[in-house]
């Protein structure tokens, strides 16, 4: 505990098949969309898309998920919602080639990672993405006495990520600024406050999940050309 997890995404794979649905009860409109729905897809080698309907194709952007470390708690907790320790951030950016940080909350770690996506948009607001499996091949480097984190953080080659979670889009989106802020604050030694300018002038936030009602997950990025 209080060590910080670096989980690197190096390839990422898609295998020959995926599905999609909608659950009665679960989604983001569940009391509109009330019918169960199912649609299977079957991919071939080299694919790099799938049809969706006729003159209409979805390109793949797979990602895991699910990403996290244990909880520091003995109570059985549900893994629908995204909190401190990660978990089903859903976010379609945790791509190959991301660094994901999470921080170590209990004794070892105990790093999981699961619920394949092959492509899904931000949201995922009917209650899936295409789901199906994949082969995921991915680098643990643990960093010492690390600066610590409300929740997971992530960097791709060109942009630094940090989320917020909550039960509203305002709370989870307040929560990814103020992080922000001390990022900014951290890596440049600027004041708060121009360290929310800045985040107001050059950051990007963007709703990453709202499917699994009321929790949500928010992330704000800041190009690493700017810092």
């Amino acid at each position: 505990p209080g060590d910080v997890l670096a989980v690197t995404l190096h390839e990422i794979e898609v295998q020959d098949w995926g599905w999609t649905a909608v659950f009665p009860g679960f989604g983001f409109l569940a009391d509109e969309f009330t019918e169960p729905y199912i649609r299977i897809f079957e991919f071939e080698e080299g694919d790099t898309e799938v049809e969706y309907a006729p003159g209409i194709s979805i390109p793949f952007r797979p990602f895991p998920g699910v990403m996290g470390v244990a909880p520091d708690t003995e109570e059985l907790l549900s893994t629908v919602p995204p909190r401190h320790n990660g978990g089903n951030m859903d976010d379609r950016d945790m791509v190959e080639g991301t660094t994901a940080y999470f921080p170590v909350l209990v004794e070892g770690g105990l790093f999981s990672i699961g619920d394949p996506h092959v492509a899904q948009g931000d949201g995922e607001v009917s209650g899936t993405a295409i789901e199906g499996p994949l082969l995921v091949v991915y680098e643990i480097t643990l960093i010492k006495n690390a600066r610590q984190m409300p929740s997971p953080q992530y960097e791709s080659p060109t942009h630094y990520s940090v989320t917020g979670y909550g039960v509203s889009i305002d709370e989870a989106a307040r929560m990814a600024t103020r992080t922000m802020v001390d990022y900014i604050v951290d890596e440049t030694g600027m004041s708060r406050t121009e360290a929310y300018v800045l985040a107001s002038l050059a950051a990007d936030l963007k709703i990453a999940e709202v499917v699994d009602v009321p929790h949500m997950l928010v992330t704000m990025r800041i190009s690493k050309d700017v810092l």
